[in-house]
């Protein structure tokens, strides 16, 4: 009984502090050919063109041979976005050692519900009670394998070459438990990178630990791991 009343108090907050972010209305000021957006957990895709206004709600993607620049008008900076990839727009943003821990939490806890199917709780179905918008947004599109690849794009040239390291941390974590096919070193080296930038030590820390005992990696991939575990430990 408190296990799920810490799970479900965690999904209280966690869809508060997600509804909080009312954010600002970010600007796409260059679109070059194949832009589309999607609104909250529509499943359909709409044509972008320059000077669209996105909501904290939206997810923006690009085609083949296509790009877009969106505008951050608190501070001026500019984003690119390059071909193929898939952003959800909330997730431009810093977010506070709270924030980040919260939704840390959150995360292995849906992680952890993908093996509890059949017993007596089941979280993806709690969750989809509690209405969060984005566990309803990825229902609509985890079953093919290139949107996997296409989000992590995003998170890796979108996301974490712009220094959005908590949520970049935190949609690779969402995307590898989606698309388990994609449990990539690269990727998961990726997530253990972003927590260590986000000042997550123990964090980043266990991710390194947990990588350097893949049985699939080679010997330069396990020098570097250690490399980054001494680093840490000092």
């Amino acid at each position: 009984m408190k296990g799920i009343r810490l799970i479900t108090a965690l999904l209280i907050l966690f869809f508060v502090t997600t509804k909080l972010f009312g954010g600002e209305q970010i600007v796409l000021q260059k679109v070059q050919g194949d832009v589309t957006v999607r609104a909250g957990v529509t499943e359909t895709w709409s044509k972008l063109s320059a000077g669209h206004s996105l909501n904290p709600d939206a997810t923006v993607k690009t085609g083949a041979q296509s790009s877009a620049v969106i505008l951050l008008p608190s501070s001026n900076k500019k984003i690119s976005l390059p071909p193929e990839v898939i952003v959800d727009i909330s997730d431009i943003r810093e977010l506070t050692q709270e924030e980040l821990m919260l939704k840390l939490t959150m995360e292995k806890v849906r992680a952890s519900s993908y093996q509890w199917k059949g017993r007596e709780l089941n979280l993806p179905n709690e969750t989809a009670m509690h209405g969060d918008p984005k566990d309803q947004k990825q229902a609509l599109s985890e079953t093919d394998p290139k949107v996997g690849v296409m989000e992590m794009n995003g998170i890796k040239r979108v996301l974490f070459d712009n220094g959005f390291y908590s949520t970049s941390a935190l949609k690779a974590l969402d995307v590898l438990r989606r698309y388990p096919a994609l449990k990539k070193f690269e990727n998961r080296l990726l997530i253990a990178e972003s927590l260590e930038k986000s000042n997550l030590k123990s964090e980043a820390l266990n991710e390194y630990v947990s990588l350097s005992m893949s049985t699939d990696i080679t010997p330069e991939q396990k020098e570097l791991v250690q490399a980054e575990i001494a680093k840490l430990k000092t």
